[in-house]
């Protein structure tokens, strides 16, 4: 009996142990990683962008087929303030925020400086590409922490590659990171790409020979009329309105624009314009193949953004045909990148994702127009009448040094000269500001956390606060309420309208779907950590979207 249950043993053994040989899977020999990771921050694009527009995308456009084919985000936001470029772009390639990585607007006051300071200058390099001068004195050296490049770098021993395009210089400084290859901007001065010593001593030829085809003029020459009849765009306001801006000239005062008059005269003009993303694009293709991003064995990381449509949006807003023609054609433009792509790396070989540095608010014009609220905000009178008040109180009116970034910096050192009661002082100015019926909140950050505001505010300010940099008192204004003049809009608030931003992977091992549940632009940068499978860079907050990684 024994006998016959050993055969019996032996018998399965010998089938079970071949079954088992072929379906085990295979060890893997190496850490599996796209070829490529491209960064892709829309400057100043609403969420609601993706469907306002969704039945005039193109059916092979960039925005259906991230939203088709990729996985996308629906409910992320951006959980700190002030919601500017500088921040945005920092946050999404960090996964920190301002209290930490210390990018806490585009310019601040730096009370060690004691000087205004702009988020990317450095006077230590200059300009390379150009004649010396402010365009081109900047690196990443204000930011505290690193990025997701960096870390890439780091994981590889730097055998990765890392290069940032932008026409702002902060869209392809921050980004890109420390130790970045390269960061490439664009100088209006002379509609040449260029970057800092920071980075290089001398362009690269292929730039030289990018900045030589002067694509700026070419784009001059076509002029700006709308890609499809104007009567279709019907999601735009009408075309002239008295509250939208004139970047492309007082006398132009709808479509179709004349952009000849600005050849060899004024390359700025350009970004406000689309062709400023389809300059930017051009520029990305050339480093992609110059540098021959995505071609060996090492994942590389482009960091494109496109600053268009924050100088379009600013001067024209969110309901206008400008912006509506913006987005239309830049679908195209990503298509075309796209399929490029496909083209040179290899479809399924790299990774994407999209998202933006902030969104934006309608033109308080056009909101009252339509009985909504909405407004301009007087801070230039209330600083003056501030003056007037401290000075009659406690004997000198400059106590406030900078407005920046809706925070009041005071002067420490003249108050503690004149020996004067600083509670008393933001007493005054929060009591002063507290009346204006422009204001939503105000307070002084110190009692941040004795403030009654909901969890959510409280939350963003403490996140955009950073102790070393940051003002005295915080002015959080009405909804839809902004400082400036009568024409144009701007961001920079709490508000949705502001916060709620688009998020879309598509491409390498990315599930097709969607999630509605609350993400933040913070979580893009460890989700790639995980996906890459490298360290989360030094000062990361945000979590990984699980559903993106699965």
């Amino acid at each position: 009996m024994r006998l016959l249950l050993a055969t019996i043993c032996l018998l399965l053994f010998c089938l079970i142990a071949p079954a088992q040989t072929k379906t085990s899977p295979a060890t893997p020999t190496s850490v599996s990683r796209p070829k490529l990771v491209v960064g892709i921050v829309i400057d100043q694009m609403r969420w609601d962008y993706l469907y306002r527009y969704y039945d005039r995308y193109a059916a092979d456009g960039g925005f259906k087929r991230l939203l088709n084919q990729g996985f996308s985000c629906e409910n992320t936001l951006i959980p700190y303030v002030p919601t500017i470029t500088a921040c945005g772009h920092t946050c999404i390639y960090t996964g920190s925020v301002p209290a930490i990585h210390g990018i806490i607007g585009n310019g601040w006051y730096d009370p060690q400086r004691k000087r205004s300071v702009y988020c990317t200058e450095d006077s230590s390099v200059t300009t390379v590409g150009a004649a010396a001068g402010a365009p081109g004195a900047m690196s990443p050296r204000n930011m505290f922490v690193t990025t997701i490049g960096d870390e890439l770098k780091l994981a590889t021993n730097f055998r990765s590659k890392v290069i940032g395009v932008a026409v702002k210089d902060r869209g392809g400084i921050l980004p890109a990171g420390h130790s970045a290859d390269a960061a490439y901007w664009y100088d209006s001065r002379n509609g040449n790409w260029i970057t800092s010593t920071y980075y290089m001593n001398e362009l690269p030829k292929w730039v030289q020979d990018f900045n030589a085809r002067k694509l700026v003029d070419k784009y001059y020459a076509m002029g700006w009329n709308t890609l499809y009849p104007i009567n279709t765009y019907l999601q735009s306001t009408a075309d002239e309105k008295p509250y939208e801006g004139k970047p492309l000239g007082a006398d132009q005062k709808g479509f179709p624009y004349d952009l000849t008059k600005f050849t060899n005269t004024n390359y700025g003009a350009v970004c406000s314009t689309p062709y400023g993303n389809s300059m930017t694009i051009e520029m990305a293709k050339e480093a992609l193949v110059n540098e021959k991003l995505g071609a060996d064995n090492f994942t590389d990381l482009l960091a494109v953004s496109f600053s268009s449509p924050d100088y379009i949006g600013h001067a024209f807003g969110p309901n206008s045909v400008e912006q509506e023609d913006d987005y239309l054609r830049l679908d195209k433009e990503l298509g075309g990148f796209f399929n490029f792509l496909d083209a040179k790396v290899g479809k399924g070989q790299y990774l994407v994702f999209l998202s933006a540095d902030h969104a934006v608010a309608h033109v308080p014009g056009f909101m009252k127009e339509h009985k909504l609220p909405g407004g301009s905000a007087p801070a230039g009178r209330w600083l003056q009448e501030l003056g007037k008040i401290l000075s009659a109180k406690f004997g000198n009116g400059k106590l406030i040094i900078g407005n920046y970034n809706h925070q009041l910096y005071l002067d420490h050192n003249l108050i503690d000269s004149l020996k004067l009661d600083e509670a008393a002082i933001k007493k005054t100015i929060v009591q002063y500001l507290g009346r204006q019926p422009e204001i939503a909140r105000v307070f002084a950050l110190d009692k941040l956390m004795e403030e009654p505001l909901t969890a959510k505010q409280r939350d963003m300010v403490a996140n955009g606060y950073n102790q070393r940099l940051s003002g005295d008192i915080e002015v959080m204004l009405q909804s839809n309420y902004m400082e400036g003049g009568a024409t144009g809009t701007t961001h920079s608030a709490w508000n949705p309208y502001d916060s709620h931003i688009p998020l879309l992977f598509y491409g390498w091992r990315v599930p097709a779907g969607k999630t509605n549940r609350e993400t933040y632009m913070t979580d893009i940068a460890p989700t790639l950590a995980a996906m890459l499978r490298i360290q989360m860079p030094s000062g990361n907050v945000g979590a990984v979207i699980p559903e993106v990684v699965k």
